[in-house]
C-alpha cells in the first residue's frame, strides 16, 4: 500500500494510510490473524456475521418503509435566518 507525502507532511500521509488500511480491512485481518482460529469457529463466526448483516439490512428497510420508528431527522441549529 502506498501513500504520497506532500510538503513533508508526514502526519497527513499517515492519516491517509490509516484510512486506506481501514477501508481495505487490513486492521481487522491483522486482529483475526493474531491467533489460530479453528475452521469450525471461523464458520460459526462468519455465519453469525451474516445473520447480523441480514438483520441490520431488514431493520433499515423496515425503517425506510415506516414500519419501525427510525432516527428523527435532525433540524438545523436555531440561528439568525437570512
Amino acid at each position: 500500500m502506498q501513500v504520497l507525502v506532500r510538503d513533508n507532511n508526514v502526519d497527513q500521509a499517515l492519516k491517509a494510510l490509516k484510512k486506506k488500511m481501514q477501508r481495505e480491512g487490513i486492521f481487522r485481518e491483522m486482529k483475526l490473524r493474531n491467533y489460530f482460529e479453528k475452521p469450525s469457529e471461523r464458520k460459526a463466526r462468519e455465519k453469525a456475521e451474516a445473520v447480523r448483516r441480514a438483520r441490520k439490512l431488514a431493520r433499515k428497510r423496515a425503517q425506510r418503509e415506516g414500519l419501525l420508528p427510525g432516527k428523527a431527522p435532525t433540524t438545523p441549529a436555531a440561528g439568525p435566518r437570512r
